[in-house]
């Protein structure tokens, strides 16, 4: 005689029911968030393309009749036309692009440091560091802007404790030269060869391209890098604690030093954190608005000017509202342009085979007597 199993009544239902079931449930929960999405981003962003495609004044619904169709003029104002618009849009992205060049990689490179100071085992006090570290990314950016420009200013402390040391500072927020122009008339040249002054894009010419950010916005840098540093610290903290510290025990014994360690062996680990990290950072620097709006507004001489605030000076100011999507929707390109040209230099790369071969195990010749 042979028992034959009895299969419990509730799991003789068919499986493409329970499948659906928690198909319909997972919708079921995550509609909520899809319709808010949706009214409150997907749609406002379609009407925005609209806008920028349109010569919508501001007054009344941007699909009345009376709003026409004008194509790709508004784009065109801006990157070709060679109007005051597209270079007030050169203008901005030159600004924006030394913040980028800038703040990116310092802030990047300051966040590792603390991370790997504040991980230590031998450090005490690591949550009070910790917490300090953080402080300014969680204080209001408006506050941390107005505490700058008193900082900052030309009889402010930072000049202050310049002049110990003998240094003249400069008139942070009033002075509009590139440090770049600055550092080189500092050894005698204030003109640069004709090929860079009489040859430009989007209306700027190289040379002003060249010239580096203004001191008005080397402090901006410097507050940007100060306040967004504390953040990325505390992912690379997460990602350093979920490290196994076996391969850097080995790596230990065999005599690699704490530089060799950290360069071979933590920091590649690192790889996606740091994408992360570089992310975030490109993305909100691309989009700095808020202190160029509470400290400067583009001044002095719109040498504080990024796309984002000529994007609302454009549309909410001058009442340029096609112009002003536009300059939007060119940012969003340049910032996916820049997160997947990221991502593909961060890749995982295949180990070549030339290195491949020296990692191969040749088994061990026979001795022949």
């Amino acid at each position: 005689m042979t028992a034959t199993a009895t299969v419990p009544r509730r799991d003789r239902r068919p499986t493409g029911g329970l499948r659906s079931g928690e198909a319909l449930a997972g919708w079921a929960f995550t509609l909520p968030v899809l319709v808010i999405l949706g009214v409150f981003l997907l749609i406002p962003v379609l009407m925005a393309l609209w806008v920028s495609v349109s010569d919508w004044s501001g007054r009344g619904s941007p699909f009345s009749s009376s709003v026409g169709f004008v194509g790709l003029d508004n784009y065109a104002a801006i990157t070709t036309d060679g109007g005051l618009a597209m270079r007030d849009f050169g203008t901005a992205l030159r600004n924006n692009a030394w913040y980028v060049v800038l703040v990116v990689p310092l802030q990047t490179a300051l966040a590792l440091f603390l991370a790997v100071l504040v991980n230590r085992a031998v450090l005490r006090g690591r949550g009070f560091f910790r917490t300090a570290f953080y402080f300014p990314s969680v204080t209001s950016s408006v506050a941390i802007t107005v505490l700058w420009l008193f900082l900052f200013s030309a009889s402010g402390a930072i000049n202050e404790i310049l002049s110990w040391v003998g240094i003249n500072g400069p008139n942070w927020f009033n002075d509009p030269n590139g440090i770049v122009h600055n550092a080189l008339a500092g050894v005698g040249i204030t003109t640069g060869p004709v090929a860079l002054t009489d040859n430009g894009f989007l209306g700027v010419t190289w040379w002003n391209w060249l010239a580096g950010p203004s001191v008005a916005m080397t402090a901006l840098i410097f507050m940007a890098v100060f306040t967004t540093s504390g953040t990325f610290m505390l992912l690379f903290i997460a990602a350093l604690q979920n490290l196994g510290g076996d391969i850097d025990e080995a790596a230990m014994m065999d005599g690699a030093g704490a530089w060799q360690r950290f360069w071979r062996i933590t920091l590649p680990q690192l790889r996606p954190t740091l994408f992360t990290v570089l992310t975030l950072g490109l993305i909100g620097c691309w989009q700095v608005f808020d202190q160029i709006y509470t400290g400067t507004q583009g001044a002095p001489g719109k040498t504080t000017v990024t796309p984002a605030y000529l994007s609302y000076s454009s549309a909410f100011l001058d009442q340029n509202w096609g112009q002003g999507a536009a300059i939007a929707f060119v940012l969003f390109g340049i910032i996916v342009f820049f997160t997947v040209f990221q991502r593909w230099v961060l890749r995982d790369r295949p180990v070549s085979k030339r290195r491949a071969r020296q990692y191969e195990v040749r088994p061990a010749k026979a001795s022949t007597r």
